[in-house]
């Protein structure tokens, strides 16, 4: 694939960067609803919401990321996701979050950004299988 179909993309976690490589495509869940990013998207800077995040590597499969909130950035061919929390698919352990689903969900209102987080990690997760 050339170089001029490729972006730049950095998936970063507060504790360590989680992917960087070449992309065709990523999108991802902001506050003003899903975006994807291609070559020469326009320049962004927008907030993210807990959510999945799509990587198309050039080389490679689609991969799927859970976040929770952060920013992303989109200028020259490079795309910036920054997150407290980031992690790659197989990376969850979906056992793990299903339990932390039900601890939340028992908490009523108290558990309810725990409860999201953990089945955004769940959607991630089942995304990519």
């Amino acid at each position: 694939m050339a170089d001029s179909d490729q972006l730049q993309v950095e998936l970063v976690a507060a504790d360590r960067t989680v992917w960087s490589g070449q992309a065709t495509m990523v999108v991802a869940k902001t506050a003003e609803g899903d975006i994807g990013v291609l070559r020469n998207h326009m320049p962004v800077l927008s907030l993210l919401v807990d959510g999945v995040v799509e990587i198309v590597p050039v080389d490679g499969e689609r991969m799927f990321a859970a976040v929770d909130g952060g920013f992303l950035s989109v200028a020259n061919n490079r795309v910036s996701i920054l997150s407290q929390f980031a992690a790659l698919s197989h990376e969850i352990d979906v056992a793990a979050a299903r339990a932390e689903l039900e601890s939340a969900q028992s908490e009523g209102e108290d558990g309810e950004e725990r409860a999201k987080r953990a089945e955004v990690r769940i959607l991630a997760a089942e995304k990519a299988s």
